[in-house]
């Protein structure tokens, strides 16, 4: 039997022995990766210095922008002088763009074609150097989670700046882009990314994840931790295009899908816009798309990948579903489709009425509805033979067609169904001066949901938000949606409810008013909080989905058209006050079946007066529905003048 002293000896050395033990692995694992993040060092270095003679600093001289924008970067494509930059920095009136060459001195250099779909511009520089071209990262190597260094040449033409990261996703952008958490802003937009061994991802610059233009270029996502590159084996097979002066173009088929989430629904055709690919190849109002460009398709979101791969001008196989039936056939994407008008039947629908066929609520002033002896309480039961099930199907079946064409109609009045033909005219900007829309006949349910102001509280956002809910609010009845966007500075509550609360019991409105994180500053990236207090209002209450509306002031109202053209699929009116029109990415293209009214007020003497004339302009030669108003300065928004927005509301769901 041992000795209790010896045992202690015995277990003390013991225990010492398995401190030197674990002391030894300790320092043998902080050895390690003290010698493997080294390591990493020295190959993210090798990396850079690889890639950098490929990075070219452009300096821009002339033009009215280019005093604000200083040097911006480009990357080689070919050894003989051809760059690819961010179209982002590059402005339109340039005079003159100076280029570093490998030797360190400066030649000049001429833009040469633009790719829109992603954001680039080529240009040639005028110089007999050759520049080394970067070895490009082949598609099944882009692999999430690997290290991604943002390159440019902005603050010294001796040296390149870099910032590193991950690559995060590969296939963001509809198919277009890379996306990183590496530090990208103007001071690499056109700089390579690049990965651990030196090769090139892609070419880095600002992109929207909104299809078909928007009022973004994607410069919103600027210092958010998310940045885009466009991976350059997607470019390659197009450079000889862009070297010989051929602008690319996205791709456009002329069509709309059914509203809702893209990522689950199948991707229905609704519309067929006239004078498009789609109509010219024989797609119809109830096809779905099963496969495109040889990829199947089953989500909307697919579709929108495969479509944002594509060009104009390309030739694609398309296969649909129709009925039981497949039906195949082949379209050119277009550049550009014929500007879409909305028509016009000239009636206000009840939106009370709740069995099959529209109520006629008000008809037009000698609108075709009109000239056609429709009257109130008239019941509209079929368009050219196909049957009405309710006041939204048949927008989406006038979709389909176009001011001058005409429908025949089948009409219940006074007990007597008749067929009339009526030429469909332009959709009218005049927002009849009626009462509210009527409650239903019916007693009113129970309602256990707040009313007055109420705090909208999203557990993942730290933004604020409040909205205004009638005291008559009543569960049976769809409410319009009024976004308010707040100006710098104004987020007064109390007054916004004493401004609205008697219009929104009157027109059935509810009034949303989400807040900056900065209140005297938006930033374009809070989008997705507005978007957040949208949905949750939509999940609450009862929200007429044809009456939803953004509206600000200033800034607010930059904000206000910037939600409108992002979420087309939601947003049915804008309502910009004395505030600059953002159209940075220029204007998507009218949609048959996801209607945007724009409703501008401008203020007299305000110095962005003009550009919002301009932008108006342009919006209508788009075939917009634009209205106008004008204030005088300081531009106050009195009680007539909100009387007068609340009839424009109420009329947004003119058929």
């Amino acid at each position: 039997m041992n000795h209790p002293l010896c045992s202690q000896a015995e277990t003390g050395h013991s225990m010492k022995s398995l401190m030197v033990f674990l002391f030894c692995i300790i320092t043998s694992t902080l050895n390690a990766q003290d010698e493997l993040l080294e390591r990493e060092e020295k190959a993210l270095q090798a990396a850079v210095a690889k890639a950098s003679a490929s990075v070219v600093q452009l300096e821009l001289v002339g033009g009215l922008e280019s005093q604000d924008t200083g040097p911006i970067s480009a990357v080689a494509v070919s050894t003989d002088g051809y760059l690819l930059a961010s179209a982002t920095m590059v402005p339109s009136d340039i005079t003159s763009i100076l280029a570093t060459t490998p030797s360190g001195k400066r030649a000049s250099a001429k833009v040469v074609a633009h790719d829109f779909s992603r954001n680039l511009v080529l240009l040639k520089v005028n110089t007999e150097e050759s520049y080394p071209v970067l070895t490009v990262v082949p598609r099944d190597q882009i692999i999430v989670g690997q290290w991604a260094i943002a390159m440019g040449r902005t603050f010294s033409r001796e040296f390149t700046n870099q910032s590193v990261g991950i690559v995060s996703a590969s296939n963001r952008i509809w198919g277009k882009a890379i996306q990183t958490d590496a530090k990208i802003s103007p001071a690499n937009y056109g700089g390579p990314l690049i990965d651990i061994q030196g090769r090139v991802f892609g070419v880095l610059t600002p992109l929207t994840p909104h299809p078909q233009g928007g009022q973004s270029d994607g410069t919103e996502w600027y210092d958010s931790g998310i940045g885009f590159a466009v991976p350059m084996v997607d470019l390659l097979p197009h450079l000889e295009k862009l070297k010989a002066g051929e602008n690319l173009y996205p791709g456009r088929l002329g069509i709309s899908l059914q509203s809702g989430n893209v990522y689950d629904l199948p991707a229905a055709i609704v519309a067929v816009q006239p004078k498009s690919p789609a109509r010219d190849a024989g797609l119809l109002k109830g096809d779905v798309i099963v496969e495109l460009a040889g990829k199947p398709i089953s989500r909307q979101s697919e579709l929108r990948h495969v479509l944002g791969a594509h060009y104009a001008g390309d030739t694609l196989k398309v296969k649909v579903l129709r009925g039981d039936e497949n039906f195949e056939t082949e379209l050119v994407l277009a550049e550009k489709l014929e500007p879409y008008e909305h028509p016009f039947l000239g009636i206000l629908p009840d939106k009370n009425h709740g069995e099959a066929g529209v109520r006629i609520r008000h008809v037009y002033t000698d609108s075709p509805a009109a000239k056609a002896g429709l009257k109130p309480g008239d019941l509209l039961t079929k368009l050219n033979q196909v049957a009405i099930e309710g006041h939204n199907q048949l927008r989406v079946e006038l979709a389909n067609f176009e001011p001058a064409a005409v429908i025949t109609l089948e009409v219940v009045s006074d007990g007597q169904t008749k067929t009339t033909e009526i030429t469909l005219e332009p959709l009218s900007l005049v927002a009849p001066t009626i009462a509210g829309h009527p409650l239903p006949v019916t007693a009113a349910p129970a309602n256990d949901l707040a009313t007055g102001i109420v705090e909208i509280k999203l557990p993942e956002e730290a933004n604020e938000c409040h909205a205004i809910i009638p005291d008559n609010y009543r569960a049976d009845v769809p409410h319009g949606l009024v976004v308010w966007l707040h100006a710098p500075g104004d987020v007064n509550d109390e007054t916004l409810k004493q401004q609205w609360e008697a219009l929104a019991a009157q027109h059935h409105l509810i009034v949303l008013a989400p807040k900056a994180a900065d209140e005297n500053r938006w930033q374009p990236t809070e989008i997705e909080f507005i978007r957040k207090t949208m949905d949750n209002m939509i999940n609450t209450y009862n929200i007429d989905r044809n009456r939803v509306v953004s509206i600000g002031r200033q800034a607010g109202g930059a904000m206000a058209l910037i939600l409108g053209f992002s979420h087309r699929d939601l947003v049915r009116g804008v309502i910009p006050i004395d505030a600059p029109f953002p159209l940075r990415a220029g204007i998507s293209p009218n949609d048959p079946a996801e209607r945007l009214a724009i409703h501008a007020i401008l203020v007299k003497g305000s110095p962005v007066s003009a550009a919002v004339g301009n932008a108006v302009k342009a919006l209508r030669d788009a075939k917009y529905p634009v209205s106008e108003a004008e204030l005088a300065a300081p531009g106050k928004i009195t009680d007539e003048v909100r009387q007068a927005l609340a009839y424009w509301i109420d009329a947004l769901d003119r058929i």
